[in-house]
């Protein structure tokens, strides 16, 4: 019987190590984590010209990772915004996104494979503390490319239409992630 009980129990050992060995090496790009670079910006609100301050200090985090022949990208977006003297200003911008982008990294300029603009970042803006204080921040969603067997990165734009400045939208560019 103690033998019956001990190939049983070294069995259910090694079938359990089986199994932690196959879902190890399953997928081990999925456990790669994100390579990011952030960068700092102090934009100009140039639809104000009084006396207080009104920089808005923008940090955009850009990531991208590799799993297989396809790179995963992300942006976080977060600002220190001016106190306003109204809460949660809706007249801002007349238009604000950001602009994801997945480039392929080669000599000189790297191109564009694919982007989205995410609209969402507007509202984020523009909506503040009980204070007037506009300090948010704002994440895309993951975009993604089948790059093969090239490598590639993240790049970003922010992309503002402040009102009343008659100027449509400014550009705002922001360092690219490393390279995956």
């Amino acid at each position: 019987m103690r033998k019956l009980k001990r190939s049983t129990s070294t069995a259910v050992i090694i079938a359990a190590l089986a199994g932690t060995a196959a879902i190890a090496t399953a997928n081990p790009a999925a456990a790669a984590s994100y390579k990011c670079t952030t960068s700092t910006k102090s934009i100009d609100d140039p639809a104000y010209t009084g006396p207080w301050a009104d920089n808005w200090d923008v940090r955009v985090t850009l990531c991208a990772k590799r799993s297989g022949s396809t790179v995963y990208t992300y942006a976080k977006v977060s600002w220190d915004g001016p106190a306003y003297g109204q809460v949660d200003d809706s007249t801002i911008f007349d238009g604000a996104y950001f602009k994801l982008q997945v480039k392929k990294s080669q000599a000189g300029t790297d191109p564009v494979k694919k982007s989205a603009n995410y609209y969402g970042i507007e509202s984020r803006l523009e909506n503040s503390d009980s204070n007037a204080n506009y300090n948010n921040s704002y994440t895309t969603p993951v975009l993604s490319y089948t790059i093969g067997s090239g490598r590639g990165l993240a790049d970003g734009e922010l992309h503002l239409d402040w009102n009343n400045d008659g100027k449509g939208y400014w550009k705002h560019q922001f360092s690219a992630s490393p390279v995956v």
